[in-house]
């Protein structure tokens, strides 16, 4: 049994969106396959955007990030969702990463600033983003930079591994069938634990 936890970063309340139904559809895989399901939906979380480092090092994270935290260290697999935005995360998943990967938590360093220790070792990451571009165009072309960015610099440089991914691409005009061919795959990957 794998202990996941789906990090909905979509940062419109209330759900409705695509991205809330392939949690769902994740979350029911996980469970069919006899795994252990928690979810966080970043948007209900209370938290400020850090704006100096001094706050990132020394201040106490916020409540609702030291639950999520809490969270993060329980899970053995964690699954990011989130539509691409102006060709990136949503501001409000990346100020919650910000708020989550804090020293002392996600890693430490020594204090003559040698000798980093990754802290989030033994988890494995899906990231699943969609977006109204062609998923290939944004692979190809763009080189699913932010993507990348998120999977090397935030999530491998804690320790998180194998990171792996999934790009829907095209959602707006999408057919019923395709998104329910999409959501087919999500139930399979959680199922998986993948």
């Amino acid at each position: 049994m794998t202990k996941i936890l789906i990090i909905q970063g979509h940062p419109t309340p209330g759900g409705g969106h695509f991205c809330h139904a392939l949690a769902d559809a994740y979350a029911q895989g996980a469970a069919s396959g006899g795994h252990e399901v928690h979810r966080l939906t970043v948007t209900d979380l209370d938290f400020p955007v850090l704006r100096d480092r001094a706050s990132w090092e020394k201040a106490a994270p916020p409540p609702d990030i030291a639950r999520a935290q809490a969270e993060i260290k329980w899970a053995n697999h964690l699954v990011f969702i989130y539509p691409l935005w102006l060709g990136a995360l949503p501001a409000l998943l990346k100020a919650f990463l910000e708020q989550v990967a804090r020293p002392g938590f996600a890693f430490t360093v020594g204090s003559d600033g040698s000798g980093m220790q990754v802290l989030l070792k033994g988890r494995s990451a899906r990231t699943i983003v969609t977006m109204g571009m062609p998923g290939l165009i944004y692979s190809w072309w763009f080189g699913a930079l932010t993507l990348r960015s998120l999977e090397q610099n935030i999530l491998a440089f804690v320790g998180i591994g194998p990171c792996r991914n999934t790009v829907i691409g095209l959602v707006e005009g999408m057919s019923n069938e395709k998104r329910n061919s999409w959501l087919d795959t999500l139930r399979r990957l959680g199922r998986n634990a993948q």
